[in-house]
């Protein structure tokens, strides 16, 4: 009579040992036990590691930047990016909680299992989705530069070829900077932008660039002697970053954030936090969204 093995019993170290057992079949036998192995290995079906499992999401943000992610002294978080965060899980039908993450901890969050998404200002670029995956983008912006508003004869980033920069750690706008023809700038470094703008304000630096979002917020808290220059000279793709291996739950984020410039909800947010900033705000549309392949 032929016996027969379950995946189960093959995965629970189960194998029947009886004497005739041919080499035909050992050899399926670890062909199941190897199944078992991978579709655990792999996250299968009751994984709990996808954010659609989830009942509550992490969702690392900025501290530092007022009108995108601020950490206020009662410890909330308040920004665009944190509304944008709460909508989305909102339309997921999940609680949330907020931790703050540097420019240099967004990635290691993640791939730490410390957060399980990331809105903190996080450019779509190539180098990073070798690491992680994107949802999104959820907002459309460009790099440009923060000056003294006494510096009017600064217009173009040209203008400022040979000035100094501030930068920070683990942003890569001073990379695009490096990447327009002719330019050429002194770099000054900083932890955060809150040290970038004193540096600014104590004349240390000419300059401050980055994305026109995180510039605006800035320019809104000091209420007054700095300008954008808009100078629009990189187009940035702000995404939400989530670990590898789970496009169901970056296809739900996508559905959601269309859902969020269908309803209304992206403008009325980009107006509530840049109003008044110097943003150009004329243009609010559904961003092409990045695909959800693996």
């Amino acid at each position: 009579m032929r016996e027969t093995i379950s995946v189960r019993e093959a995965s629970n170290g189960w194998v029947p040992c009886k004497g005739g057992a041919t080499g035909g079949r050992m050899r399926r036998l670890l062909v199941l036990v190897s199944m078992a192995v991978l579709v655990t290995a792999c996250g299968g079906a009751g994984s709990g590691d996808s954010l659609l499992d989830k009942k509550t999401l992490v969702v690392g943000v900025r501290p530092d930047l007022p009108g995108l992610g601020l950490k206020t002294k009662d410890g909330q978080f308040v920004g665009f990016d944190v509304d944008v965060a709460r909508y989305i899980a909102d339309r997921l039908g999940k609680k949330v909680t907020f931790t703050q993450v540097l420019a240099a901890d967004r990635i290691p969050s993640l791939l730490e299992h410390k957060t399980d998404m990331v809105l903190a200002t996080l450019s779509v670029t190539p180098d990073r989705k070798t690491q992680i995956s994107y949802a999104g983008p959820y907002y459309l912006s460009y790099q440009d530069i923060l000056v003294r508003s006494e510096d009017s004869a600064v217009r173009t980033i040209r203008d400022l070829k040979g000035r100094s920069f501030c930068t920070v750690k683990g942003s890569d706008a001073t990379a695009r900077l490096a990447a327009v023809d002719g330019m050429s700038a002194r770099l000054v470094p900083a932890a955060d932008y809150n040290e970038c703008m004193t540096k600014i304000r104590t004349r240390r630096v000419d300059a401050i660039t980055t994305n026109d979002v995180i510039l605006a917020g800035l320019i809104k808290r000091a209420g007054g002697g700095l300008r954008l220059v808009n100078a629009k000279f990189a187009e940035q793709r702000t995404g939400i970053g989530i670990r590898k291996g789970d496009p169901d739950a970056c296809e739900a984020l996508n559905k959601a954030i269309t859902q969020m410039y269908y309803d209304g909800t992206a403008a009325r947010l980009v107006h509530k936090w840049f109003d008044g900033t110097g943003l150009d705000e004329s243009i609010i549309e559904v961003p092409q969204l990045e695909g959800c392949d693996d």
